[in-house]
């Protein structure tokens, strides 16, 4: 599996890889378990660096089904808007310096959403203002 790009500017940690998914995949919540196996960590190691998401109100439960606890990224606090915004500007510069694309200041990047043809999971696209 291809790396994201995200994941080859800033190294893939386990920790790079659960903020990857959680970002990516933030209108839906989801279980710990689901989490590590989206974020391609192993559970135990998932579990060392839950109590630190959850004591700096990184992530946020919002249900319970059964006897699974489901989280999502807490979009209300502004640490993790901010690493949102570095990790979309992280992703813009890799995908202009791989496609040659001159920056252009001020030149807003869109993000849509798009579902993989033969997968149940979302997947984010980014779209700049010019090919539109």
């Amino acid at each position: 599996m291809r790396k994201s790009a995200f994941l080859q500017e800033e190294g893939d940690t386990p920790k790079n890889r659960i903020w990857s998914f959680l970002i990516v995949h933030s209108e839906y919540d989801y279980s710990m378990r689901d989490i590590a196996r989206y974020s391609n960590v192993g559970y135990t190691t998932l579990k060392l660096l839950w109590k630190e998401l959850k004591e700096k109100n990184i992530v946020m439960q919002t249900r319970i089904v059964g006897k699974a606890k489901m989280y999502k990224l807490n979009l209300e606090n502004p640490v993790v808007n901010k690493f949102i915004d570095y990790y979309w500007a992280v992703v813009d510069a890799v995908v202009r310096r791989e496609n040659n694309i001159k920056e252009q200041a001020g030149e807003p990047i869109q993000h849509m959403k798009l579902q993989a043809p033969h997968s149940t999971e979302p997947r984010m696209m980014q779209i700049s203002a010019k090919s539109r």
